[in-house]
């Protein structure tokens, strides 16, 4: 019943976006309409295969995610292997950042089913959320040479529905309620950090995207780079909590 619970404040949270979504959309061209709901529609069946990937069994959710990481490491390059192997450091510096990431996000594909699935609806609704609260109320800019699309509001509005959230799962993980929120606080911050740093990746090499791999969305790590720095929280509060 608590794996159908979460799975039904997914969909109500995935259906609130898309009302915003609507919004945000309504009276624009008819590709730009096209391109946005291919996004939505796409989004929708991620999460789908995620969650039914971790409910059905763990281990395949595992499986997805060496295939998250391997794809991520091969993005890396090819963004350096595209500038004419310029910008050595900051490939470097890429490789060493994302190692340390994934190392966590390898560990956390081995966590309980609970965990797993609390993280995972975190970051979606923190996904979403900033996106269609940036959208639809973002006037304050947050890193504009980084990514000009963040705004003050966005990240408000994500952080602040994430954490409703983890409310709304009190006693799922087991956890008194001041450390569900800590844990969600955690999780929603190393989110912030991977997207932050994934964008600041593809701006030294001029690129929207890491690739096409996956539509309306970009590259794998267009998609997963919160995932897997949010997940790498859970493994390193895992060994700290220990």
């Amino acid at each position: 019943m608590e794996i159908l619970r979460i799975y039904i404040l997914l969909l109500v949270f995935f259906l609130v976006g898309g009302i915003g979504f609507y919004r945000i959309n309504r009276g624009k061209s008819t590709e730009i309409l096209r391109k946005a709901w291919t996004k939505y529609i796409t989004y929708f069946l991620i999460i789908n295969i995620l969650f039914l990937g971790i409910v059905i069994r763990p281990a395949v959710f595992h499986y997805l995610s060496l295939v998250i990481i391997i794809t991520g490491y091969v993005e890396i390059t090819r963004l350096f292997s595209l500038s004419g192997w310029s910008k050595k450091g900051i490939y470097l510096g890429g490789l060493i950042l994302f190692t340390l990431f994934s190392t966590g996000f390898y560990f956390f594909g081995l966590r309980e089913r609970e965990t797993m699935l609390f993280t995972f609806l975190i970051i979606s609704v923190f996904d979403g959320f900033s996106q269609i609260s940036g959208q639809l109320f973002g006037k304050h800019m947050l890193f504009v040479k980084v990514s000009p699309n963040k705004t003050v509001q966005g990240l408000a509005g994500g952080t602040l529905t994430a954490l409703v959230a983890a409310v709304l799962l009190k006693g799922f993980l087991g956890k008194t309620m001041p450390e569900t929120i800590i844990i969600a606080a955690g999780i929603i911050l190393f989110a912030f950090i991977g997207d932050f740093l994934s964008s600041f990746y593809k701006r030294q090499y001029n690129v929207k995207d890491f690739g096409n791999l996956i539509p309306g969305h970009g590259g794998f790590l267009d998609r997963f780079d919160s995932l897997i720095a949010g997940g790498s929280f859970i493994a390193l509060y895992t060994l700290i909590a220990v």
